[in-house]
């Protein structure tokens, strides 16, 4: 009786860990092929179209191979945008991470309402972008702003000043909206990595004698220091790829004075439909954000061991 089952249940056990795999591999197959479909492929077909002349104005489509990156190194205004997009994402970032630790840093003590002041925090985060950058365009306009009405007022300046309609100034009025928008989000990242802290490691450094700017330089920017590499890479990849705020606020102008490699790239692609050309300049967008991740990632990784070690 025992040896004629003994197929049977051996058979069943087989089909049984069959299924155990099978099941779940199906159930990811649309998921694969949504990521597929929404990730991998616009990825490799935008590589393919880099490499052609690809436009319907002319009504071309052909295989140029690296000529459109030949003359993307040769063209004035893509080095224009993208010198303008790293000089904001490099002030955009620092400003952010210091202002973001200083607020954490206040958030991480306890005070009356302080759950409500953290949540108000989130505010300026929470707005969406196209709100903020109307918002800016009012406070900093050149004739009744009130950004103007105050510096004149303290005498400051002597006369109004058009903030983001003068080449001078357009791209420090879009920093100063990144900054007071996406500074909470800095702020909320920090303030989780300080309540990783242990307080009992304050506790001793005061028993020791260690002042409060001691305890804060070698005790918890060293252990925070990971979680703030992390943020600052976070906020630099993202701060590389902006477009809203700037598209809305200027459009790029004055004179191309706050052109970015993301509005660049739209006008090159939906405006002037250079789909070869255009596709060439979102890879080279593509490996420069590599880059500074791989920049982040190099000097984050050794951080990391010393401090798990």
């Amino acid at each position: 009786m025992a040896e004629a089952l003994a197929p049977r249940l051996a058979g069943g056990r087989e089909r049984w860990r069959v299924g155990s795999w099978l099941t779940p591999l199906l159930l990811l197959i649309p998921a694969c092929a949504t990521m597929l479909g929404v990730s991998v492929y616009p990825i490799l077909n935008g590589l393919w179209l880099s490499f052609r002349d690809t436009s319907l104005i002319s009504q071309t489509d052909k295989f140029v191979g690296a000529a459109n990156y030949v003359k993307l190194l040769a063209d004035g205004q893509y080095w224009n945008a993208w010198i303008h997009t790293v000089v904001f994402t490099g002030a955009s970032t620092l400003f952010e991470t210091i202002l973001g630790l200083g607020m954490a840093l206040v958030l991480n003590e306890w005070f009356e309402a302080r759950g409500a002041v953290r949540a108000a925090m989130l505010v300026p985060w929470a707005i969406p972008t196209v709100v903020t950058s109307q918002m800016f365009g009012w406070l900093f306009d050149g004739q009744n702003g009130l950004v103007n009405h105050i510096l004149v007022g303290s005498g400051l300046i002597s006369h109004n000043i058009g903030w983001y309609s003068s080449p001078d100034y357009a791209l420090l009025t879009i920093i100063i909206a990144d900054v007071w928008k996406t500074t909470p989000f800095m702020a909320l990242l920090l303030l989780a990595g300080l309540q990783t802290i242990p307080r009992s490691l304050a506790e001793a450094c005061y028993i020791d004698g260690a002042s409060a700017w001691q305890y804060f330089w070698h005790v918890r920017l060293p252990l925070l220091m990971p979680t703030l590499l992390i943020a600052a890479l976070l906020r630099a990849l993202d701060a590389f790829r902006i477009f809203d705020l700037v598209y809305v606020l200027t459009g790029g102008g004055p004179a191309d004075s706050t052109e970015t490699l993301s509005t660049l790239t739209y006008k090159t692609l939906f405006s002037a439909l250079q789909f070869g050309y255009g596709s060439a300049l979102a890879t080279a967008m593509f490996v420069t954000e590599a880059l500074i991740a791989l920049a982040f990632a190099l000097f984050l990784i050794p951080r990391m061991r010393r401090t798990s070690a």
